[in-house]
């Protein structure tokens, strides 16, 4: 199977599921159903058209919290978690990488929005909120050094330095909860993770990511329109453009 059949049911997967539920809040880590996993359905909606030149991404762009082993993960990881096909541009290229390392340098990312006092209960229902001793940026630190050590003993290199097959199987590993790590459990990197792809992928790009808005353009959503009331009673498909908090279109 090639890495653009592997891919489609991925991004299908989650174009559908972002017009049909709310975006999750930014203290939940559960995922509802497996994303590297997903299938495609026989009936596919119309699809937007991909935008006719791709963004460059987060090409020049400096972290200023990971250090360049820790970027070459992130960029390795959210390239394959939503990845670039003939849909459009993928979270590589969206400026993802960029999104997740400037929220890094945000109080969500050090945890001082949340009650950390604990007791931290796992099975909690997500209304109780945050469920680990560990914050954001914590977590990022040591899932990052814990999977490459463990893709070092499997494979004698880095997740970074993988094929694309390689890191699918690997991420798949990581959703399950398969490897143990001594830091912290997996599968609470993994969530953390891909929480964080899909809300720099569709978030406005004032935060960095959804860079050419792109993100909007695959589900059809209009962005930051001042006024849709022309169009409230016509039931018909809104026809512009996506448009960004700045004025930015697609």
């Amino acid at each position: 199977m090639s890495d653009q059949d592997r891919d489609n049911p991925r991004r299908e997967f989650l174009r559908k599921s972002l017009t049909l539920i709310p975006v999750v809040t930014v203290a939940s880590t559960g995922l509802g159903s497996s994303m590297l996993a997903a299938a495609p359905e026989t009936a596919v909606a119309a699809r937007p058209a991909a935008p006719s030149k791709l963004p460059s991404g987060s090409q020049n762009y400096e972290p200023s919290y990971f250090s360049a082993e820790e970027w070459a993960f992130i960029k390795a990881a959210v390239e394959r978690l939503i990845p670039a096909d003939e849909m459009g541009p993928g979270a590589l290229e969206a400026g993802v990488p960029e999104y997740i390392d400037r929220q890094m340098n945000t109080p969500y990312a050090a945890g001082a929005l949340w009650y950390m006092q604990g007791p931290f209960k796992a099975d909690a229902a997500p209304e109780m909120g945050w469920q680990s001793k560990l914050v954001p940026k914590d977590i990022y630190r040591l899932g990052i050094a814990a999977v490459d050590a463990w893709c070092k003993d499997l494979k004698g290199q880095v997740f970074a330095a993988q094929d694309s097959a390689t890191r699918d199987a690997l991420l798949k590993q990581l959703e399950a909860g398969t490897p143990q790590f001594e830091a912290l459990p997996a599968k609470l990197f993994f969530n953390l993770l891909l929480q964080n792809t899909k809300e720099g992928f569709f978030s406005d790009p004032i935060h960095g990511g959804n860079q050419g808005l792109v993100g909007w353009t695959l589900i059809g959503f209009p962005g930051a329109r001042a006024d849709f009331m022309d169009w409230v009673e016509r039931n018909e498909q809104y026809p512009f453009p996506a448009v960004s908090i700045r004025g930015q279109r697609a």
